[in-house]
């Protein structure tokens, strides 16, 4: 008969807070082996959470790709092409645009500026201003010693930097969608996973911590990319029906300036001052009024109930975790931002709720 397998020893308190040493600095090493790539691993999680959905509705619909690798691929390959056909038309309209300024630029320094016409009704400075033009700019010697401010060496600097940044934004993109393929591969085996390790660490919290993460992510997609897209396609018409040039692209680049709050202004300014360089001054009012009414309904009214209501969270605080998302982490922190507010919140009204019990007095 066999004897009975005495039980493991129970870890001594110095083997315990050993362990505990030796786990987090392997924590630590690992983020800093990942640090370069953990934009594209937090991108593929709100992807993921972004199209959960549709792909939950994909894989119901035909239930014999719920197993393998043709719904992710498939999945995967959508949400890259709709991310790079964009892209990559405003990169060839760009570089296209970039040449089209160079040789405005070597015509101007050659045969000078003319005063535009805008210039003569402006309702305030009018001579003034003309009269600048005319002394800086208007004449060829004018003209070439102004432009010859430019240094062509920070151009040149401007350049490289856009060049690299293009680049590892390139790189970051690809290991985003080669990780959200896996992702959206294994999200049955990784949502149990995280509900466990979550319990365990936080109990109960641990799944409303979660589901609030999930539910701001989605809150904040509808009213930052929706709304978004949905001022660009409005402005897009706008700038077809007052003859702005290049009417989609800019479009295109409204919508996503619009994403911040605020930012589309940035874009029919533009837009409104290409007006003005074509003497079209009653045009670019327009762009400007029609511009600042639809940011002012999409900002103060579709906005707040759409990212508020999703997260139960004040606009003020989504509108602080925007703006320091952005500003910490760049168009990253538009989605994790408001996240981290959210739960912030919710942690904060669970204490403040959460009923306390009384002292139990000793006779």
């Amino acid at each position: 008969m066999a004897e009975p397998v005495p039980p493991a020893p129970s870890p001594l308190p110095f083997q315990r807070r050993a362990r505990i040493v030796l786990v987090f600095a392997l924590i630590l090493l690992g983020l800093w082996l990942i640090h370069g790539f953990l934009p594209a691993l937090v991108w593929a999680a709100i992807l993921a959470i972004a199209f959960s959905p549709l792909y939950e509705r994909a894989v119901t619909r035909w239930p014999r790709f719920r197993e393998g690798a043709i719904m992710p691929a498939i999945f995967t390959l959508v949400i890259g092409l709709l991310v790079i056909v964009p892209v990559s038309l405003g990169l060839s309209r760009a570089l296209a645009e970039f040449r089209d300024l160079t040789i405005w630029f070597y015509n101007a320094r050659d045969n000078g500026i003319p005063v535009p016409h805008w210039l003569y009704s402006l309702p305030f400075e009018r001579d003034s201003s003309v009269a600048w033009w005319q002394q800086h700019l208007s004449t060829p010697e004018a003209a070439k010693a102004e432009l010859a401010r430019v240094d062509q060496r920070k151009v040149l600097d401007v350049t490289q930097r856009i060049a690299k940044i293009l680049i590892h934004s390139s790189v970051i993109f690809a290991f985003t969608l080669i990780t959200l393929f896996f992702v959206l591969r294994d999200s049955a085996l990784l949502v149990a996973q995280l509900r466990i390790a979550s319990t365990r660490l936080f109990g109960p919290s641990g799944e409303r911590i979660g589901r609030q993460v999930i539910q701001s992510v989605r809150g904040t997609i509808d009213g930052l990319v929706l709304v978004g897209l949905g001022e660009g396609a409005v402005m897009a018409v706008a700038y077809l029906l007052l003859g702005v040039p290049h009417p989609i692209l800019l479009g295109v680049a409204t919508a996503i300036a619009a994403m911040i709050p605020f930012g589309a202004a940035v874009m029919f300014e533009i837009a409104a001052f290409m007006l003005l360089t074509h003497d079209a001054v009653t045009g670019a009012i327009l762009v400007n009024v029609i511009g600042f009414a639809v940011v002012g309904v999409a900002d103060h009214f579709i906005r707040p109930v759409l990212i508020g209501g999703a997260t139960r969270l004040p606009f003020v605080w989504v509108l602080i975790g925007i703006l320091g998302g952005v500003e910490t982490l760049g168009l990253l922190g538009l989605f994790v931002g408001p996240a981290t507010m959210a739960v912030l919140v919710m942690l904060w009204r669970e204490f403040v709720e959460r009923k306390t019990v009384p002292p139990v007095e000793v006779a």
